[in-house]
């Protein structure tokens, strides 16, 4: 398999990953989870109902208020955009006949969500006595875009199940997932490097491609993680997706458009700022190092540029839309990046085909939507100094990357 073919085939593939994680019409779909637990039904009646007397038994909620006969205000540990438990308000009915209990909940308020997040969403919990205990069957009902989020909740489904029944053995109810663990993803990395092999060829040359890729996106995603921290963010993580590669969670959600775009600029930010030194380093190496250290900063800077394309789920798109508040400031901005990503490309002797061509994917790609979660109320808005750093940050770090990739090709292949 020729390099060219390898990349486009790469390149498909993760597109094809990015529209079934974030834009794949799944629609309205159902989640079930059902697991026994040694305890009657009304005990279980009480920790698993907003309703209950002991609604409150999972670490995450630090309050469960009773408004009314079937309304519940609680209190989650997880943070707003200023850094507050965010609240809810929820509407709970609930059944019983000689098959067991029943409840259904669907949420009212959200101090941190617009009311059109919860919209579809209801959630059914059904207690049925069972020999030696109780068993517990969790309904969630919504409407999604994309399969990420259903297995996000599934996966919390998962663990609240798992917490309960630890709670009932102990009085202890936290769970920590096994996802983000620093060993598991260690292990995802390896996986992501062996898959990524196949496409630069199965040999030793092939291997150290893919791991310098793997290097290439570790040092992006820690570029997303010090923005977080910067701003304050708590707790910060990294969940490395095979094939497709990592992504940075913050702990809290954003809280102004300055903040959206810098955690954002910054994935590609990080990288710029080590292509002087590796350009330096490289100058002053022997052949044998200087030629890895060129692959190295070709890698970095194609797989960052690549994440700088003005598209609506790239990096580069966030920015933009966060600096630029009129259309035709976006729409400007957008072409003059795109022209010089192009500019790049037929730069280092690309064909011009193959250019429209991927300018053509990008393209369609950039129309997967611009659906989002949107917030109970609007972000703060950017000072025009901060307009002014964000805007600039974006062209400088583009600058830098693309003079990386012209500087390694003009000595690899020059």
């Amino acid at each position: 398999m020729s390099t060219s073919v390898s990349v486009i085939l790469l390149l498909a593939i993760n597109l094809g990953l990015i529209w079934l994680l974030i834009a794949a019409p799944v629609g309205r779909r159902t989640l079930q989870v059902t697991r026994a637990f040694h305890a009657p039904p009304g005990r279980i009646a009480a920790l698993v109902s907003p309703l209950g007397a002991n609604a409150d038994w999972h670490p995450s909620v630090l309050s469960s208020e009773r408004l009314s006969l079937d309304h519940v205000r609680q209190t989650f540990s997880y943070p707003d955009r200023r850094g507050d438990p965010i609240t809810r308000t929820l509407c709970v009915s609930e059944a019983s006949d000689t098959e067991g209990i029943a409840c259904e909940t669907r949420v009212v308020e959200d101090s941190a969500l617009d009311a059109s997040f919860w919209r579809n969403y209801v959630e059914r919990r059904f207690l049925r006595a069972v020999p030696g205990g109780t068993a517990l069957t969790v309904e969630q009902t919504d409407r999604y875009r994309g399969v990420a989020f259903l297995l996000f909740r599934y996966i919390q489904l998962r663990r609240e199940m798992k917490a309960l029944d630890l709670w009932l053995a102990t009085g202890k109810g936290e769970v920590r997932g096994v996802l983000e663990h620093p060993l598991m993803q260690a292990g995802l990395a390896v996986l992501s490097t062996l898959l990524l092999w196949p496409f630069f060829g199965l040999n030793p040359q092939g291997l150290l491609l893919s791991s310098l890729l793997t290097v290439a996106i570790v040092l992006h995603e820690f570029g997303h993680m010090a923005a977080y921290r910067a701003f304050g963010h708590q707790r910060v993580r990294m969940i490395f997706v095979p094939l497709l590669g990592g992504i940075a969670v913050g702990g809290r959600p954003y809280n102004s458009h300055f903040e959206v775009a810098v955690c954002a600029l910054m994935g590609a930010g990080m990288s710029a700022f080590l292509v002087p030194p590796l350009i330096a380093l490289n100058d002053a190496s022997g052949p044998a190092t200087g030629a890895m250290l060129l692959v190295f900063l070709l890698i970095v800077g194609a797989f960052n540029l690549l994440n700088l394309l003005p598209m609506h789920r790239f990096d580069g798109g966030q920015v933009l839309r966060q600096v630029f508040s009129t259309r035709f400031g976006l729409l400007a901005a957008s072409f003059l990046v795109t022209l010089a990503i192009l500019w790049v490309g037929w730069r280092i002797g690309l064909p011009v085909r193959l250019l429209m061509a991927g300018l053509a994917v990008f393209t369609v790609l950039s129309l997967l939507g611009a659906g989002g979660v949107k917030p109970r109320r609007a972000l703060d808005p950017m000072t025009a100094p901060q307009r002014l750093l964000a805007g600039f940050g974006l062209y400088a770090a583009v600058a830098l990357h693309a003079f990386a990739i012209i500087y390694a090709c003009d000595r690899l292949f020059g």
